[in-house]
Order: structure tokens, then C-alpha cells, then sequence
């Protein structure tokens, strides 16, 4: 399951993304490609290879990325969300041993790269949160069975809004 979900931030990176490909690195290597084809013998030509491998990896990416972006609906923070997990929600738990956890919930397509403490939600744990208060008890089902989490902060401002 993947939710067409995406926070502002994620589809500007996304956009981003595709813009660099497609304005600068696709070009780039179209340039390469092109010059070692001139050299002749394209079979042992390492330089000729890779780069049209990598060609074959940009213009994939690009196909994803443009048809992605007309997928998905950005969701901008709404201030009737304040004191409930939403979708964009920066929110720390803590379970019964003290091990806390601190994350935003976000679309599956931002989770990855350097968007550290990011989940997705169509994770069990943001499944289990959503629309919960601070101090709720939440119970996520995983692998090895249902986990409690106590819900002791939700913020919906800065991406560094629960940062030590």
C-alpha cells in the first residue's frame, strides 16, 4: 500500500530532484555518451558503457519523478490539527522500558535518502497513532507482536522541532 500523500517539503524536494536531472546531469551525460561514441568501438568502450548506463538510470528516474508528482496531493499543515497526530506531525513516544522515539510522519516517497527520522504513513506505528492526544496509549502491532507507546509530544512546526 502507498498513500499519494506528500508534505510540502518532500514534493519541493522531489521537484528538485527531477529539475537536476533533467536540466543538469541528464545533459552532462548525453555529452559524455556522445563523445565516447565518437572514439569508435563502443564494445570495449568502459567510458561509453557506463555512461549510457547510467543515461538508462537518469531517464528511469525521470519517468518515476514526473509521473509521481502528478500522483501525489500535498497536505500543508491546518492549524484544527494542533494536539492530534495528523499526517506532517513531528512526534515523540515513549514505550514502558523508556526507549523514546522521535519522528514526523510523511509520505512513503520521503522517507528515504537523508530524511533522518522520517516514517511513512502507511507504517504500523503512524497507522496506530493517528489522531491520538499526548499522554495516549498506543498499541502497534510488528513482527513480534503488539508494542504499548505513550504518545509525550506531537508538533507540527520545524523540522527541528524535537530536536536534543
Amino acid at each position: 500500500m502507498k498513500t499519494n500523500l506528500i508534505t510540502r517539503e518532500g514534493f519541493q524536494r522531489l521537484k528538485k530532484e527531477l529539475d537536476f536531472l533533467w536540466k543538469e546531469e541528464r545533459p552532462e551525460v548525453t555529452k559524455k555518451v556522445t563523445w565516447a561514441a565518437s572514439l569508435g568501438d563502443r564494445s570495449e568502450n568502459a567510458d561509453y558503457q557506463y555512461n549510457k548506463k547510467r543515461l538508462r538510470e537518469i531517464d528511469r528516474r525521470v519517468r518515476y519523478l514526473r509521473k509521481r508528482l502528478d500522483q501525489v496531493k500535498v497536505v500543508d499543515y491546518a492549524p484544527q490539527q494542533e494536539g492530534r497526530v495528523f499526517f506532517g506531525a513531528w512526534v515523540e513516544v515513549e514505550n514502558q522500558a523508556g526507549d523514546v522515539k522521535k519522528f514526523r510522519i510523511v509520505g512513503p516517497d520521503e522517507i528515504y535518502g537523508d530524511a533522518k527520522g522520517y516514517i511513512s504513513i502507511d507504517s504500523p506505528m503512524a497507522r496506530a497513532l493517528l489522531k491520538k492526544e499526548v499522554d495516549d496509549e498506543v498499541t502497534v502491532k510488528t513482527p513480534e507482536g503488539e508494542k504499548e507507546w505513550f504518545v509525550n509530544c506531537i508538533v507540527y512546526q520545524s523540522d527541528d522541532a524535537l530536536s536534543d
